[in-house]
């Protein structure tokens, strides 16, 4: 199972599924509590400003997914062999997989998504998507341009040709035009509020590390595959100090879905809104099919195609 990150949100997220679910409704309930936020109004109404802004939308996203894993667990029964997730979306797969109660990681990623708007300055770090080239040429280019001044570092490598880039903002410049000489189609700039898994989020750890002291970790059902290493935690005490890395550390997405295979993954379900999962698992996985759903005529078609 993958659950997505920050970028897939739209406004009206998981309103079909709590009008259709009471299941559903009452944890969207339970995490406005946790959350300390009206979730469901924003959910429902926005605005999408509002619901951009990384401290609502980060609750609002998790509180989306674990809501889609409910309903898909109340209409049918799937044997699931791993989870990941794509940096938020991490914390849907812990709580898919039993090892983090769902009001704690709530909490957590509200915490998490302040921190992360504190952070750095406006105008000083920034962050680039890259496509048409690999991690390794990328990271030879953000070392080459990187300096005592500015720094830029591999952010994310989702799949074979898509990377994203963070850092000073002087430093991603100074990296675009050699990248783009390397054989880049395109260096686009992302619309971010700050310069995400990369050494600048140190801080956001510094903080967060306060918070995960009181949370209590269990065992995973099944293997929950850790962002910053692209492996399975090998225990419940290892993922406290997994969500720390994560927030510093690049998210090795393409690693972690080639990984599935292996793992005996036979079909691949994307829970969440969007299909940004989708696109990058056909590329990396080509040969496993995926489903994606994030409503209750998806989740319906989701259950008769793995049934």
């Amino acid at each position: 199972m993958l659950f997505p990150g920050q970028g897939s949100q739209v406004v009206g997220m998981g309103v079909a599924l709590a009008q259709r679910f009471a299941a559903v409704n009452s944890w969207f309930e339970q995490a406005e509590e946790a959350s300390g936020l009206p979730l469901r109004r924003i959910l429902r109404e926005g605005p999408e400003e509002k619901l951009r802004l990384t401290e609502i939308l980060q609750p609002a996203l998790l509180t989306v997914e674990i809501g889609v894993w409910l309903a898909l667990r109340e209409l049918a029964e799937v044997r699931v062999v791993a989870s990941l997730g794509h940096s938020l979306g991490e914390y849907a797969a812990l709580v898919a997989a039993g090892a983090l109660a769902p009001e704690a990681a709530v909490h957590l990623v509200r915490r998490r998504g302040f921190y992360m708007q504190e952070a750095v300055p406006a105008g000083l770090g920034g962050m680039s998507a890259v496509l048409g080239l690999d991690a390794p040429i990328v990271e030879h280019h953000c070392r080459n341009a990187s300096d005592d001044s500015a720094r830029v570092w591999i952010s994310n490598d989702n799949c074979p040709g898509q990377v994203v880039i963070s850092g000073h903002l002087a430093a991603i410049e100074r990296v675009t035009t050699p990248l783009q000489q390397a054989g880049a189609r395109r260096v686009s700039p992302l619309k971010v509020s700050a310069p995400f898994h990369c050494p600048l989020m140190k801080p956001v750890a510094d903080r967060l590390a306060a918070d995960l002291e009181g949370v209590r970790f269990a065992a995973p059902a099944w293997p929950v595959i850790a962002n910053f290493n692209a492996a399975p935690y090998p225990s419940a005490g290892d993922i406290r100090d997994g969500l720390l890395q994560q927030v510093v550390a690049p998210v090795r997405f393409r690693e972690s879905l080639a990984l599935l295979p292996s793992l005996g993954a036979v079909k691949l379900l994307e829970l969440g809104p969007g299909t940004v999962l989708t696109g990058l698992a056909k590329r990396t996985v080509p040969d496993r099919p995926i489903f994606a759903a994030d409503n209750p005529e998806k989740l319906n078609d989701l259950v008769r195609e793995i049934a």
